[in-house]
């Protein structure tokens, strides 16, 4: 198997992904029709899910079916967007407050969608960090699965510890590795 996926990269943005059905749609920067992109192209990447609106670089080809993501070579976070959820939890963190964390390897304990928070429990500690949905969209993420492998910065909240930044465990292991 080679590690180079033949085909054209284009940038773009996520469209919308919808992890229960296993696929979504990218917009090209350029124009053209969408682009598919199959949840299995997203996990090669290391991530279950990805924001809408999210800056995406991928690798695609032209199949009978239309214009495919074959390989995800990037994610941006999206753009903030005014209204977006509260960041009540996030008062006091400057901008950058989290630059000297270390990334952390966890494990996703829980986390639901619609509450907008769940937790996740850094490798051989049992005690629970918070993640809030804000915080998974602006690190490109749009959920995350009960056991999926993340890598995440720990800061002292309002309430206690929370992730600030969340990243794929391929991200993670490549950071703190190297």
């Amino acid at each position: 198997m080679t590690d180079e996926v033949e085909g054209r990269r284009v940038s773009g943005r996520v469209k919308w992904f919808d992890p229960v059905k296993g696929f979504g749609f990218v917009v090209a920067e350029d124009g053209g029709p969408d682009i598919l992109l199959h949840a299995n192209v997203l996990r090669n990447f290391g991530q279950g899910s990805v924001a809408d609106n999210a800056g995406i670089d991928v690798t695609v080809q032209e199949t009978a079916r239309g214009v495919q993501a074959v390989e995800v070579l990037a994610i941006m976070p999206p753009a903030h967007e005014a209204g977006s959820a509260s960041k009540s939890e996030f008062e006091g963190l400057a901008p950058g407050a989290d630059d000297d964390v270390a990334l952390e390897p966890a494990r996703v304990k829980w986390f639901d969608k619609g509450k907008g928070f769940g937790f996740a429990n850094v490798f051989g500690n049992s005690e629970d960090i918070f993640v809030h949905v804000e915080v998974l969209r602006q690190s490109g993420f749009a959920d995350l699965q009960p056991g999926e492998a993340i890598g995440i910065k720990v800061v002292e909240g309002k309430r206690g510890r929370m992730a600030s930044t969340v990243t794929s465990w391929d991200r993670a292991a490549k950071t703190t590795s190297g």
